[in-house]
């Protein structure tokens, strides 16, 4: 499989770029999965439905079943968070998997940026960022490649053609 990243602070636009690099890229044809990192505790289950119970009494695993989908969900109980490899061994095969967060891995990623965050780029002191998708791609003071964060066909050319597809 391969693997693209998403990368960026904090309300800089990752998440919506991941959303629109995927409609993009299943729409050409490709299939995709992406795995989200998040720096907090997180919780998809509600308190109160059957796979919540399951989960608060002890199970190490849970796995949701109907007919349109299944959800695993494994709770760690303490032990080290899983890195990103051992996440990928995990998935289905599909042509590429987009990554959004995991900002210290060695896979290739793009930059989202967005000015009214305030915050300085990651690219130049990243050499696995080998793109910025900024809102002021124009003002940017980058060297390296710059997208405009809403042209989204051309990030996705640039993502397949750097994942080899």
């Amino acid at each position: 499989m391969k693997v693209f990243g998403v990368i960026g602070w904090k309300n800089s636009g990752k998440t919506t770029l991941m959303e629109r690099l995927v409609a993009e890229i299943t729409a050409r044809g490709f299939s995709v999965s992406t795995i989200k990192h998040a720096h907090h505790g997180v919780d998809v289950d509600q308190p109160g439905r059957d796979t919540y119970r399951h989960r608060v009494a002890g199970a190490q695993e849970v796995i949701l079943s109907s007919p349109v989908r299944v959800a695993v969900m494994s709770e760690l109980r303490g032990a080290p968070e899983p890195g990103l490899e051992e996440l990928l061994g995990r998935l289905a095969p599909v042509d590429i998997v987009l990554v959004e967060g995991f900002k210290r891995e060695s896979h290739h990623k793009i930059e989202a940026h967005r000015v009214e965050t305030g915050q300085p780029l990651i690219a130049p002191g990243d050499g696995t960022v080998r793109a910025v998708a900024s809102d002021a791609a124009k003002d940017l003071a980058y060297a390296g490649r710059v997208f405009d964060l809403d042209d989204i066909a051309t990030i996705a050319d640039f993502v397949l053609a750097e994942a080899g597809l």
